[in-house]
């Protein structure tokens, strides 16, 4: 079975001179009492025939609600996460996490039990600085934190 091909935006924004990123909280009831590996760069499938860049900004308004910021996006290449590869851009840009509207998914919850839910993809977005990200953000996804860092000013 061919891998899967995930593709997301990780905005970042300076504050105090310090830089900080914007994750989502993974929607739904297992993930719900949750912290630690928990938290995701907001990503999604990319469609047969779609471009992973364009992908990315399509998961990003589906998840988020919200339109692309405006600004450079920056390549962070990417990650093998699971079953799936996770290709990642970065882009300087700010947003008030209230704003967020989540996209939702259909999932059979508890397992096995006929009953269908709607859960939010993500249930909160919050801005994280690196080092709490490092813990926080799903283990795979953490080099893409270390990449941001290398890029140049």
């Amino acid at each position: 079975m061919p891998r899967l091909l995930s593709a997301g935006l990780l905005l970042h924004r300076e504050r105090g001179g310090r830089t900080e990123v914007l994750l989502g909280h993974l929607g739904g009831p297992f993930w719900a009492r949750k912290h630690e590996r928990a938290w995701s760069i907001p990503k999604g499938v990319v469609e047969p025939g779609e471009e992973p860049l364009e992908a990315a900004r399509r998961e990003f308004t589906e998840e988020l609600g919200l339109p692309v910021p405006e600004g450079e996006l920056l390549d962070l290449g990417s990650v093998r996460q699971s079953r799936k590869d996770v290709q990642v851009w970065a882009l300087a840009a700010d947003l008030d996490p209230a704003t967020v509207v989540p996209g939702t998914f259909e999932m059979e919850w508890p397992p096995r039990s006929g009953q269908v839910q709607q859960v939010p993809e993500l249930d909160r977005v919050e801005w994280f600085a690196p080092e709490d990200a490092e813990v926080a953000l799903v283990a795979a996804q953490v080099e893409f934190l270390h990449r941001l860092r290398s890029l140049p000013d």
